[in-house]
């Protein structure tokens, strides 16, 4: 089969296309064949060598769609549409940047749509973020504001749409003017532009601050982003898109506010349930939900496509499909 294998930590060169044996099908996983893949920042992070226990050379990818090609439970029948989502994939085991991919039963969800491939490629990681962050974490109530930082985003793009579904109203971030329109008709009802520092602007509309934050950028704006909260708000960092893991300084009893609340959300596959994707993947096609996808590479065109993450040019999802 043909992959796409990180030799090496280092820039997206490291990535080479290459004919690999399919791998052999053992019990308590299924052997699935790829159509399409989302690309995530994680992976970024993994093939520059940030992620703690990743051995190179390995296949990346931490979700796939695809079909069964072979499941010796017999759970699944060939043929059958599956995603495959975390778990480990792309990181201590081969993950979906390939032809076929061999998962851990436990990490795989079947579903049923008509939709294209390269759309459904770019759903499972996409909303099991989304839903866990807003849901799980934030616990989002009707009636509640919610600032996302790095609306623009994948990630923040669907959380406005899947929050104003349940009555809240949002603002949402932005370093970039050209990209203000997008928010707005993506139903976002306060943008504010961002040059991080976005307190002022945020309690010039809300002088309390909004109810909840979903902090996509990450460390570089979490403090900032905690001066935003109301009494009792809440801040969930999902995200770090800012590129930077760690914080040089933090002071728990100052930059948190009083009885305000920090969490994060470090979703796994067992955050998500088959009637959650279904009824998701239902939404989209029935067009409740309207999916930004920003691009759609070929197999052979990862490399090109993680240089195209790592300069922060998307304004949606990247999906690669897999023919």
């Amino acid at each position: 089969m043909k992959a796409a294998i990180t030799t090496k930590a280092g820039s997206p060169e490291v990535i080479e296309i290459k004919e690999v044996s399919t791998p052999q099908v053992k019990l308590g996983w299924v052997l699935i064949k790829v159509k399409a893949f989302g690309l995530n920042r994680s992976e970024l992070f993994t093939r520059r060598g940030d992620s703690p226990g990743v051995e190179f050379p390995r296949i990346q990818g931490i979700e796939c769609v695809g079909v069964v090609e072979e499941d010796p439970s017999n759970t699944f029948e060939k043929g059958q549409q599956v995603a495959a989502i975390m778990g480990g994939m792309g990181r201590f085991f081969d993950g979906g940047y390939a032809e076929y991919t061999l998962a851990p039963i436990e990490i795989i969800f079947p579903f049923t749509s008509s939709l294209d491939w390269g759309t459904l490629g770019a759903i499972p990681e996409m909303f099991q973020t989304v839903s866990g962050s807003l849901h799980q974490a934030l616990e989002i109530q009707k009636g509640e504001t919610l600032l996302i930082r790095g609306g623009t985003s994948s990630i923040g793009m669907l959380a406005c749409q899947l929050a104003k579904g349940k009555g809240l109203t949002v603002l949402s971030t932005t370093r970039n003017s050209e990209k203000r329109q997008a928010l707005l008709d993506n139903g976002v009802d306060h943008v504010i532009l961002d040059d991080g520092i976005v307190k002022y602007q945020v309690r010039k509309i809300y002088p309390r601050g909004v109810d909840k934050v979903l902090e996509l950028i990450g460390t570089r704006t979490l403090k900032d982003s905690l001066k935003c909260i109301a009494p009792k708000g809440m801040v969930c960092m999902t995200g770090i898109l800012g590129n930077e893991w760690t914080m040089k300084e933090f002071t728990p009893m100052g930059d948190i506010p009083s009885l305000g609340r920090l969490t994060v959300y470090m979703g796994e596959s067992n955050n998500l349930s088959k009637n959650l994707l279904q009824e998701f993947i239902n939404d989209v096609e029935r067009g409740t939900i309207q999916l930004r996808i920003d691009r759609m590479f070929q197999l052979d065109e990862v490399v090109k496509a993680h240089q195209y993450m790592e300069e922060n040019k998307a304004k949606g999802k990247l999906v690669v499909k897999v023919e």
